[in-house]
């Protein structure tokens, strides 16, 4: 097990999306990236609401959702850590939501009257100036 303290970005009310899923997005980063390793033990519910201002039922629903996924898990009396397949799941779970907003993002070009091949021209070049940013 790996004792990796958790620093996440402060999350807000004013960000988009509710608080539990900004923490669930921040840890999925993190695992996704490899900035959490398998084995790494996570803050407890109460550690995290401390650090990140939020209280313990929204931490209590992030990390459900996130064991839910196969991101995390816990062992009762001993604490949160990073599943030994963590990275894996978070890339998953991102790739679906990736996908998703790219559907949200086809819908609104097709809305705008633009054809397929436009709307692949488009994606080529975020990913270009995504390259060079």
């Amino acid at each position: 097990m790996t004792d990796t303290r958790l620093v996440l970005p402060a999350i807000s009310a004013a960000a988009p999306g509710p608080l539990y899923q900004q923490i669930i997005d921040r840890i999925r980063r993190e695992v996704s990236e490899g900035r959490l390793a398998p084995g790494s033990v996570l803050p407890s519910f109460r550690a995290l609401a401390e650090q990140l201002m939020v209280s313990l039922i929204t931490v209590k629903r992030a990390y459900e959702d996130l064991e839910r996924e196969g991101i995390i898990y816990r062992r009762q009396g001993l604490g949160t850590f990073v599943a030994d397949r963590g990275q894996d799941r978070s890339r998953e779970a991102k790739a679906a939501r990736a996908r998703e907003h790219l559907r949200e993002a086809v819908r609104e070009a097709r809305e705008a009257g633009l054809d397929s091949d436009e709307v692949a021209g488009l994606l080529r070049t975020i990913i270009r100036e995504r390259r060079r940013a």
